[in-house]
């Protein structure tokens, strides 16, 4: 049950929530305006999925009551306190725990001792009343990206074995930005992963792009494996070669073992 402090604000939540995440609606993008009795508010980015329908309904709620940041900082403190506390994590994933513990437990835990707004509370209840706690770090995540894009702000993500230099960073900034629509602001976060080896990957918006060495080095495999492999099947399939290699002491067995080995 939704807190009756929310008021007006939970039930155009509940509403909200309802008509994004319907049957139909879940395979479709939530994008465009969004009307109620109050002002039109106009989701920024296409949203996907049931992460997305969430995300979407939690902002145009937000967007009305003047609380994006605080509903941000509030997700992303329930989805750390998710991830530091095993025990808590572990009651958000797991799907066997009836409906009333779970709305229960939401109470006890963000109820009127807490100092998260109404709109998070709400919220909160929405999820565990409708079974989709187990989604807080994805509909938080795409949360952030329609603030960002509410603020024009366009998040771009950059990793590397290494961490950048400034110079360095500030080229990737450069190229990046060419992406953008004007007026659009660049953020960029960078991340160290020494599992690439070396190069960049890059994610903005939609994109991926895949620049490490690592990404390099499986593609020249796998290009060195098709040639092999084909040098291989001439071979193999060759009249002179089956005969002058054939018998068990031949090459004709080797090749065929390898052609196997390699395919």
């Amino acid at each position: 049950m939704l807190r009756s402090g929310g008021g007006r604000a939970a039930v155009l939540l509940r509403k909200q929530v309802a008509s994004l995440v319907s049957t139909r609606g879940l395979a479709a993008g939530a994008s465009g305006k969004v009307q109620g009795k109050q002002e039109d508010v106009q989701v920024p980015l296409p949203m996907y999925g049931v992460p997305g329908k969430y995300a979407s309904a939690l902002y145009v709620t937000a967007v009305r009551g003047n609380a994006l940041e605080p509903v941000e900082q509030e997700l992303k403190s329930v989805v750390g306190a998710a991830e530091r506390d095993s025990v808590f994590g572990q009651f958000m994933k797991d799907p066997s725990v009836p409906k009333d513990v779970r709305m229960k437990a939401i109470q006890d835990l963000f109820g009127k001792q807490s100092s998260y707004s109404d709109i998070t509370k709400n919220f909160l209840a929405v999820l565990a009343e409708n079974g989709r706690l187990k989604e807080i770090q994805k509909i938080s995540s795409a949360y952030s990206e329609l603030v960002l894009a509410h603020r024009g702000e366009v998040k771009a993500t950059v990793t590397a074995a290494l961490e950048l230099t400034p110079e360095e960073l500030e080229g990737i900034k450069t190229a990046l930005k060419g992406h953008l629509k004007p007026g659009q602001i660049l953020k960029v976060e960078q991340k160290v992963d020494r599992s690439i080896i070396g190069g960049i990957v890059v994610d903005i918006m939609d994109k991926h792009i895949d620049l490490s060495i690592d990404t390099q080095i499986k593609q020249m495999e796998k290009v060195l494996a098709e040639n092999l492999r084909a040098l291989l099947a001439s071979l193999i399939s060759s009249p002179a070669v089956q005969f002058l290699g054939a018998g068990p002491m031949g090459y004709y067995p080797c090749l065929l073992e390898l052609f196997q080995a390699v395919g």
